[in-house]
């Protein structure tokens, strides 16, 4: 038995998330390409791996009762100086996130634990980096802005070369279009993985 490193996060779509894979590249952050654009909904946890049927049986049921929920994104902010971490701030799904993100997490399934901070949903675009470069990413990004029907969220993996690979896309239950929101395509790889270390 081995242990992988599992996470579940909406992807940002694109245009958007090659946009701002592209610009946290361009800042130095040298996980840039490890990582596809997102809002996270669980962050790295590990787990035993034979528990992977059990978290995607429950990841199917979390889904199965959502609905799709409008996304909007615009300006940046910054954890710093409590955690090294400049992000592109959610301004709307706030609340349907945090839902969500609770019931990835609830007791009664495999993936239920503490979190190191409490739970504000952004996507991070530059971490750990330069305190110039941070600086850049905050001030470069702040006219950001994007808008999405968010329909699913997705289950991945780290691999040993530090790549998140997606595993499996969880649709929400039937739901209603929601009127003068569009729906974008989903995040496409922006680079070779296999051919990434980080």
């Amino acid at each position: 038995m081995g242990t992988v490193t599992l996470g579940v996060s909406i992807a940002v779509p694109e245009p958007y998330g090659s946009l701002l894979q592209e610009r946290r590249a361009g800042f130095g952050d040298p996980a840039a390409h490890c990582i596809p654009t997102h809002v996270t909904l669980l962050p790295p946890t590990e787990a035993d791996d034979s528990v992977l049927p059990s978290v995607e049986a429950h990841l199917t049921r979390v889904a199965a009762t959502g609905r799709p929920f409008p996304m909007r994104l615009r300006g940046t902010g910054t954890f710093r100086p409590l955690s090294p971490v400049v992000f592109v701030k959610v301004v709307e799904g706030v609340s349907a996130c945090t839902r969500l993100q609770q019931r990835v997490r609830d007791a009664s399934g495999p993936l239920v634990r503490e979190l190191q901070f409490p739970y504000h949903p952004h996507v991070t675009v530059a971490h750990g980096i330069a305190e110039e470069a941070m600086d850049r990413a905050y001030e470069e990004l702040s006219g950001f802005e994007a808008e999405w029907t968010c329909t699913s969220f997705a289950l991945y993996e780290q691999g040993a070369d530090g790549v998140w690979r997606k595993l499996r896309e969880y649709a929400f239950g039937a739901g209603p279009k929601l009127p003068g929101v569009p729906n974008v395509p989903a995040q496409g790889t922006a680079v070779d993985a296999s051919a990434t270390t980080c």
